[in-house]
């Protein structure tokens, strides 16, 4: 791995060779309090990842995202096309609690929260660690030739690996499809769905890929987030930091000795152990300063803890912090541009909060038949033929559905539908037959009011154009 100075490492990454080539980064297995938190997220976010798609809530699925099919499911709600300017608000709603939460707290969700992180750093490193050992062995296996132990301990890796991975691959899909759907597919055999085994096939390739080799890779080159947080971190954001007031104070850091009064020869409290460095996913040197890279996942804070404790030193070198408290030892600060964001993220929310309360359990939409005209029947009567959409967004059958003119005296006459039920989360098409006399007519294209009802329980309403001839007014 290339090493990382004072000088060097804007100019340079962490994972990239002074050749140009990949160096790869073989971290030192952490251990302490941090740590353990973030194991039992991680176990957390996992569990609820891998049994989303197959908990039911009044027969819908947990969570799924059927983008061919618009079908989505949200905590057991189904919603559909006709729902789309609800996502269009939650996406605008993640996207400013983004932005808050890391000028508050800088790339913390990478470290905790990230998909990414926890299966490299919870799932595969852990993998990693049982079979080739903790960062020495690593090391001397990777520089090993091709012997009967490296043999067998590359292919039980890789094997573990890939099957992990065609795991996540099955999962990821139930969200796509369904778990129902993939249960059945399961079942019936990989030959029965070669268009779905291909699929799955891809998406097993694309998780081995990321995870056994292009690995950290993903958070400093192809996630976006590390750039955004440059842009928004200001002197204020609580991130993994380095005190380098207590570690360098007046002479730096230095290598420590035996009986050494630190306060009296004027080092800092850091002893230049490297352990920080050793320890780091991305292969930084928090030392530095804050760095694209840095997921702040807290194995640094850790570290260093430990060898503080060790050496009779008081921890807190490297901790949650932010600039301004470093340098002026100042608490945080709920600033003018978090509130900013707070307001906005609050009326975000309250107009979200409101459009699901808002909305309608039935989605009904009528539009007139294309290339059809008017036709003109007995009693002065003026007939114009629609095509009909009913959405059931709710968990129950809608039955006993009818329609009713609302706005004018006439009929409705639905084709090939006595009893029309809209079954729970589907959706029913068809064709109805809209009359009304001429004389209550105010023009050749009114706009009609129609309701929908169940029973005597209304529950949509919708318009519609209605032809007539221009003689009429």
């Amino acid at each position: 791995m290339a090493e990382q100075g004072k000088d060097n490492f804007r100019d340079s990454i962490g994972t990239l060779s002074e050749e140009g080539k990949r160096a790869w980064i073989f971290p030192k297995k952490p251990e302490g309090k941090w740590y353990q938190y973030r194991k039992y997220v991680s176990y957390v976010l996992l569990v609820i990842l891998f049994t989303s798609p197959f908990l039911k809530i009044n027969g819908h699925q947990f969570l799924m995202f059927n983008v061919l099919e618009r079908q989505f499911n949200i905590f057991g709600q189904p919603f559909w096309p006709q729902d789309f300017y609800i996502f269009v608000i939650m996406m605008i709603t993640g996207v400013v609690f983004v932005i808050l939460f890391t000028v508050a707290f800088g790339r913390l969700f990478c470290g905790w929260v990230c998909p990414q992180t926890i299966f490299m750093e919870m799932v595969f490193r852990r993998i990693e660690y049982w079979i080739d050992g903790d960062r020495g062995k690593q090391i001397r296996l990777a520089k090993m030739s091709w012997t009967k132990e490296k043999i067998l301990k590359r292919s039980l890796k890789w094997l573990i690996f890939f099957i992990i991975s065609f795991l996540i691959a099955n999962v990821f899909l139930a969200y796509l499809i369904g778990s129902d759907r993939l249960i059945r597919y399961v079942i019936d055999g990989p030959t029965a769905h070669w268009s779905t085994l291909i699929s799955l096939t891809i998406f097993t390739g694309v998780f081995y890929f990321v995870f056994a080799w292009f690995r950290e890779q993903v958070c400093i080159i192809v996630c976006p987030y590390g750039r955004l947080q440059g842009a928004l971190l200001d002197n204020k954001s609580i991130v993994v930091a380095y005190d380098h007031k207590r570690g360098e104070k007046e002479k730096g850091r230095a290598k420590l000795k035996k009986n050494e009064d630190r306060e009296v020869t004027g080092k800092g409290d850091c002893i230049d152990c490297y352990q920080c460095v050793n320890v780091c996913p991305t292969g930084i040197d928090i030392r530095n300063g804050t760095q694209l890279e840095c997921i702040n996942c807290t194995a640094c804070i850790d570290a260093c803890n430990t060898i503080m404790e060790a050496v009779d030193l008081p921890k807190g070198l490297i901790r949650y912090a932010s600039e301004e408290n470093i340098e002026k030892k100042t608490s945080f600060e709920f600033t003018p541009r978090l509130k900013g964001y707070s307001v906005v993220l609050g009326i975000l929310i309250s107009v979200l909060v409101g459009m699901l309360f808002l909305r309608n359990d039935v989605e009904a939409d009528i539009l007139r038949l294309p290339g059809q005209l008017y036709e003109h029947k007995a009693d002065n009567m003026i007939s114009n033929v629609y095509t009909y959409k009913l959405v059931n967004k709710t968990n129950t059958d809608i039955k006993d559905v009818s329609f009713k003119l609302l706005s004018h005296k006439g009929t409705i006459e639905i084709v090939s539908h006595e009893n029309l039920m809209v079954p729970a989360g589907e959706l029913v098409q068809g064709t109805l037959f809209i009359e009304v006399n001429a004389s209550a007519l105010s023009g050749d294209k009114d706009k009609v009011l129609i309701g929908v009802f169940s029973g005597d329980e209304q529950i949509e309403t919708t318009r519609t154009a209605f032809l007539g001839p221009r003689s009429f007014n």
